[in-house]
């Protein structure tokens, strides 16, 4: 049977004098609580919620007198929950989290429509950037920021829905496919190439600037002059001379206004052999390196649509990117 109007009206009243009746404690006060009662003491806690121990112990002393119940019992080192603080955190446990989800299940709603990328400085100047235009005409209805991050992503802290990292593929909590591979191998500029000294075999190298970068701690085993001189069975060439730079980009801008040769990544050289603003001087010959550009994102969050359809764009977008064809000697 259906209500009538002043049932209604009756009901959403009845809705309105419970909400305004209820008794609810101040919740910084309860969030400090339970901080401090998982952590095992107010410091802990301090540190988590970025506020001083001394902050965690004034909240959790508004809380008691509130409650007119004490919660822990001071000791010389640290606290020790009560018997009524123990069954207070396993009621109000659950109900923090039910708070915490339903705040991220709103976020989420209201943030379907922006994505935000990260990836790191050189593939995001190199292939991202020169390719995303294609990405937004086909996803108007998507708003995209594109974050350049050297660190690994704190998907969480930062609001990340995907990011694009260079490492060995395996990334515990994540999803992670394979984007590029990486092959080494030797660039210049065409007006370098064609000048003099020559530059026609490696062991010509020895008359030449080499470019180099700074790999970072993080990637010990990147391939770098020494590496893929002695892959390919050079001597004579001093492979530690040369300007250095903190990025392949910056490597590659010098190497393309001829200011020498750049080891480069087939991954971020693409677009520039391709326009020929790069050359390669020795032919086809590579050497692979270790390491992969992946596609990576929370397993929690592997499957929304707008995560599925970056990474499958991103997929069909490396199946064009310039990838070498012959193996150095080993």
């Amino acid at each position: 049977m259906a209500l009538t109007n002043r049932e209604t009206r009756a009901k959403a009243s009845e809705k309105v004098s419970l909400a305004s009746s209820r008794r609810l404690p101040p919740l910084n006060a309860v969030r400090a609580f339970e901080a401090a009662a998982r952590q095992g003491g107010f410091q802990a806690a301090g540190a988590e919620l970025h506020v001083s121990a001394n902050a965690v112990g004034r909240l959790v002393k508004i809380l008691e007198d509130w409650l007119g119940v004490p919660l822990f019992r001071r000791l010389a080192r640290g606290v020790a929950l009560t018997d009524a603080g123990r069954d207070y955190l396993d009621r109000v446990t659950p109900l923090l989290d039910q708070l915490a989800e339903a705040t991220a299940d709103l976020q989420r709603a209201e943030s379907s429509k922006v994505l935000t990328v990260s990836a790191v400085p050189s593939f995001a100047a190199r292939w991202l950037m020169p390719r995303f235009g294609r990405f937004t005409a086909r996803y108007p209805e998507l708003d995209v920021r594109v974050l350049a991050s050297v660190p690994p992503t704190d998907f969480a802290r930062e609001g990340v829905d995907v990011a694009i990292r260079l490492g060995p593929g395996t990334y515990e909590g994540l999803r992670s496919d394979l984007l590029l591979h990486e092959d080494f191998f030797p660039v210049c500029s065409p007006r370098l190439a064609a000048g003099k000294p020559r530059l026609r075999k490696p062991k010509d190298l020895a008359k030449h600037v080499l470019l180099h970068e700074e790999w970072e701690w993080r990637i010990p085993l990147q391939i770098d002059w020494p590496r893929w001189l002695g892959a390919m069975g050079i001597s004579g060439v001093d492979a530690r001379r040369g300007p250095r730079f903190s990025y392949s980009h910056m490597t590659l801008q010098a190497a393309e206004e001829g200011q020498g040769v750049a080891l480069a990544s087939s991954a971020l050289v693409g677009d520039a052999l391709a326009s020929r603003r790069l050359v390669r001087p020795f032919g086809d010959r590579f050497v692979r390196g270790p390491y992969g550009f992946f596609i990576v994102s929370p397993l929690g969050s592997a499957a929304r649509d707008k995560v599925v359809a970056f990474r499958d764009w991103a997929l069909e977008e490396a199946t064009s990117t310039f990838v070498g064809r012959k193996l150095a000697p080993t």
